[in-house]
């Protein structure tokens, strides 16, 4: 049996029962595979099925409020894509009377679709013969095969890809797709995979080399900024200051509170003789109580995040249009994210 036959035969003794695999709809096969690009399949799940269950059809997608979207959203990271998301319903439902595309060419068009889950779409929902490369298929491919070729560099990626074409069943190519990336989450695992039950086992050369460990080969080039966030907990009237954040850096339209970011670790007395602190809360405020550090990680940056409790506060800040107050019970109905909402949970369980 050749590569493809073994890994479509494994696939249907050991593939998960995952919800977006009964259908061919594309506009579901589509929400499913934004939202596992973000996370774990386990960890995802729940987010599909609230997505589907919130949203059946593109249409109605596309009719929701963006903070809608993002509040399904909150907690997967990347918010611009659940943006872009909202964005392609739309353009689904003005250039293609609200029939999502399924074809490969149409998708590719359509924002926050890229090469990926173009293939995917297409190959999952009608069997178009389109190579899904993820990072499960980059690492087989790369093991089974013996490639050195990084797969983050261009020549890496055109080579894995047109490996992946070579090797499809074209009379099965949704099927391939699904068992080659379910083969390499659950059988060619990144750490410690049991190659002693593997099909595939005697004709790896990383295994005959003694290169599972070693195998793929990644470049390292990410650069992590370090940034240091200052929050502020302003309470007046049993009422919480909040913000919206404003478009050009991380979070974009999410609600966090009243920052003031620094260059370096500061101390909150400091912050409080600064001069932006000063005019916006007045010189008479003082301080409550300081979180210990709490460090955020996010793909390209380090976040080293305080909480910084206030009163006796003057309100200057009215220049500021982003801050305003809500009600402690109404904060749920504000997307944040993730450092923030659980911030919240804890806060105001202590506080009650």
């Amino acid at each position: 049996m050749n590569f493809a036959g073994l890994i479509i035969d494994w696939y249907k003794s050991h593939k998960r029962d995952l919800p977006w695999r009964k259908t061919s709809d594309p506009y579901i096969i589509w929400l499913s595979e934004i939202i596992m690009q973000q996370t774990r399949v386990e960890q995802g799940t729940p987010y599909f099925n609230r997505f589907a269950e919130n949203f059946p059809t593109v249409k109605d997608f596309a009719s929701a409020g963006e903070d809608e979207i993002l509040k399904l959203w909150q907690g997967l990271g990347y918010y611009s894509r659940g943006r872009n998301m909202h964005y392609t319903a739309r353009m689904v439902m003005e250039d293609y009377a609200g029939y999502f595309p399924s074809d490969y060419d149409s998708l590719i068009r359509l924002k926050g679709i890229g090469e990926y889950t173009a293939a995917a779409i297409a190959s999952f929902a009608a069997n178009e013969p389109r190579a899904v490369v993820d990072g499960n298929v980059f690492r087989l491919l790369s093991r089974y095969f013996g490639i050195e070729t990084p797969i983050n560099s261009g020549k890496g990626k055109k080579l894995f890809t047109e490996l992946a074409n070579e090797l499809m069943d074209k009379d099965r190519a949704g099927e391939f797709n699904q068992a080659i990336m379910e083969f390499g989450s659950l059988q060619c695992k990144p750490k410690s995979p049991d190659c002693s039950i593997c099909p595939l086992q005697l004709g790896c050369v990383a295994r005959k080399t003694a290169k599972i460990n070693e195998l793929p080969v990644k470049i390292k080039t990410l650069k992590v900024r370090d940034r240091y966030f200052n929050y502020f907990i302003a309470i007046k009237n049993d009422q919480i200051l909040i913000n919206k954040r404003l478009s050009g850096d991380i979070w974009e339209n999410l609600h966090d509170l009243p920052l003031f970011e620094t260059n370096e670790p500061t101390a909150p007395e400091e912050l409080l003789r600064s001069k932006h602190f000063i005019n916006c809360f007045g010189k008479n405020s003082k301080i409550c109580s300081v979180s210990a550090p709490v460090k955020h990680i996010l793909s390209h940056q380090r976040l080293h995040t305080r909480f910084i409790q206030i009163d006796n506060f003057s309100e200057d800040f009215t220049s500021i249009k982003s801050w305003f107050y809500v009600n402690p019970d109404d904060l749920e109905k504000f997307a944040q994210p993730k450092l923030i909402f659980q911030f919240f949970e804890n806060f105001l369980r202590l506080t009650k």
